[in-house]
């Protein structure tokens, strides 16, 4: 069962500002990790349970995962 995956207006903002960041040296590296990023959260959905407990919340429902060195941190509803 697929779960589905909603980026908040933050979240969305980060990644723009990321790519904009990374791109003023390399539009390649940039689009490649938006890319990633992008892989990453559509396996969320396949797998909510994939990432690790946020340990700093130690909420079992807010989890994270690593992109490069970018934190990919969400919220699994069931």
């Amino acid at each position: 069962m697929d779960f589905e995956v909603e980026w908040s207006p933050e979240a969305t903002e980060d990644l723009e500002s990321i790519a904009e960041y990374i791109a003023r040296d390399s539009e390649f590296y940039a689009r490649a990790i938006v890319a990633e990023v992008l892989a990453v959260s559509r396996n969320i959905r396949e797998f909510p349970l994939i990432g690790r407990i946020v340990p700093e919340i130690d909420n079992d429902r807010i989890r994270e995962r690593f992109v490069y060195s970018y934190r990919l941190v969400y919220g699994v509803e069931f």
